[in-house]
């Protein structure tokens, strides 16, 4: 019997009040059964519950499980989660068995599985990285925050914003933490690009343009070996809805909440059946304009990825994807940024994700901002 069973047949035989919640906070049952720290029925239940939420529990060491360790966890993220400090690697779970083996003896984790119960129901897992493609987001993180794990989940966080909001509602309802992979907020070289910003460098900001041109991968030629990144059903619009969230987010970070946006798209190269050019505008909470283009068909020598932040006396000029060095342009002449990588390009976020964890830092990537890049995302695909 596993976790949600031992719940469904619980709620059968505890009499017609407690629902046999995950957490008992005194919400579901509206404190019809007495709760925590309370004598009867009431709000003393709830109240002492949501400041309870105030207090960390300092663990010294977070146990990580991860789910979907693909190419991504090779080297971007996975051999992070055992080379931080107060992080340990416990598990790992595929499907494929003979990956899921492959991955564990490599990277020297003692327990790998095949079904994501198993390790979401591990006793000595403490925290879940979700690193599947996007269509499953939603499922293994609510599975894993109420299972009591806090979770630490993939960009783009979910297929939509509705599923962002969902998931958000469950983070509040277990009181776990749930973390986006947004994994630039925490990198040093769009550190220095906020810190330019918030000593107005370029004066006040006026506009920001954004520009990504891409050729095709030799995989969008052939139809027999498309990526799943291109399958609308597992990884939403294409690469479009793989790279354009970094940017959205990076760009909410350095500049603020996006609170409107539109967006044209087209299949023009016809190489798989999701879009493959966009256009869209969007507007700041703060009166800064925006707009971008982006294009995943173009040949090789047409390839492009720049962002530009123009201000009243400058511009900032960088890259999403490529990490150019960063150009200050002001009358003064030109001043240039360089900035090495981490080897593993999340661990900056990752330490910072355990941090919270442990009660001594907090991550610069949180639900809500993650919701609100998917909100930019819906309102450019789908229009509001």
């Amino acid at each position: 019997m596993n976790y949600q069973e031992i719940l469904e047949n619980a709620r059968t035989c505890m009499g017609p009040y407690c629902k046999a919640c995950p957490v008992c906070n005194g919400k579901a049952c509206t404190s019809q059964m007495p709760g925590p720290g309370a004598k009867g029925t009431g709000t003393v239940a709830i109240r002492n519950y949501e400041k309870w939420q105030d207090i960390c529990v300092n663990m010294d060491t977070i146990r990580w499980g991860i789910i979907g360790c693909g190419d991504v966890c090779e080297k971007k993220s996975g051999p992070a989660f055992y080379k931080i400090e107060h992080s340990e690697l416990n598990a790992v779970m595929r499907r494929d068995a003979v990956k899921v083996k492959d991955f564990a003896l490599r990277h020297h984790v003692q327990k790998y599985y095949t079904d994501v119960q198993d390790i979401i129901s591990d006793p000595d897992i403490d925290a879940i990285y979700v690193a599947t493609p996007p269509n499953m987001h939603k499922e293994y993180s609510i599975k894993a925050m109420r299972a009591g794990k806090p979770v630490y989940v993939e960009k783009p966080m979910a297929m939509s914003y509705e599923e962002c909001r969902e998931m958000i509602v469950v983070a509040r309802e277990t009181g776990q933490k749930l973390f986006p992979a947004f994994y630039r907020r925490a990198l040093p070289y769009f550190i220095q690009i906020k810190s330019l910003l918030e000593k107005q460098a370029i004066g006040d900001i006026l506009l920001v343009t954004v520009s990504l041109n891409k050729t095709p991968l030799e995989s969008d030629l052939i139809p027999d070996k498309h990526s799943w990144r291109v399958d609308r059903q597992i990884a939403g619009e294409g690469y479009f809805y793989d790279l354009a969230p970094h940017t959205f987010d990076i760009l909410d970070f350095l500049l603020g909440e996006i609170v409107d946006a539109k967006g044209f798209s087209a299949n023009l190269a016809g190489f798989y059946d999701v879009k493959d050019t966009f256009s869209a505008s969007f507007y700041f909470k703060s009166g800064i304009i925006g707009s971008g283009h982006w294009c995943f068909a173009v040949a090789s020598n047409m390839e492009r990825d720049i962002v530009e932040i123009i201000g009243t006396k400058g511009k900032i000029v960088f890259a999403t994807f490529s990490f150019a060095p960063i150009r200050l342009e002001t009358d003064s002449g030109v001043k240039i940024f360089e900035f090495i990588l981490p080897e593993h390009i999340e661990q900056p976020l990752i330490q910072k994700v355990v941090d919270e964890l442990r009660g001594v830092g907090s991550s610069p990537s949180t639900d809500e901002s993650g919701a609100r890049t998917a909100r930019v995302m819906d309102w450019i695909l789908k229009g509001k």
